[in-house]
């Protein structure tokens, strides 16, 4: 499954389309709101469900190359960090569901 195709699920909203969302594949879901676990422990191409919203969920989805981010449990990112993932070319997608929920939808139609 693409990003794209995560997209058109309609499960999540979009905050910031990235770069070649067509291509980049999820490899799993994978929740964590702690940025320091996150940064050793986030796999190539997740989709990182979290509640952390700031200028360093950026950063550290661009150390681990993570295929996009989903903001849980009606979590808002600011606009400084909506400009820096569209710089960066990061999907940012939201949800009112808890991470947990989130990944479950996710898992589901990776493994449908």
């Amino acid at each position: 499954m693409t990003v794209e195709q995560l997209i058109q699920s309609a499960i999540f909203q979009v905050v910031t389309a990235g770069e070649n969302t067509a291509e980049t594949e999820i490899s799993k879901p994978y929740c964590c709101d702690l940025l320091s676990i996150a940064m050793s422990g986030a796999p190539a191409g997740c989709a990182w469900c979290t509640v952390m919203a700031n200028l360093n969920t950026i950063a550290v989805a661009t150390l681990t190359e993570t295929g996009c981010i989903i903001l849980t449990s009606n979590t808002k990112m600011d606009d400084v960090a909506i400009s820096k993932a569209k710089a960066e070319g990061i999907t940012v997608l939201s949800t009112p569901l808890a991470s947990f929920d989130a990944a479950l939808k996710i898992y589901q139609l990776l493994n449908g």
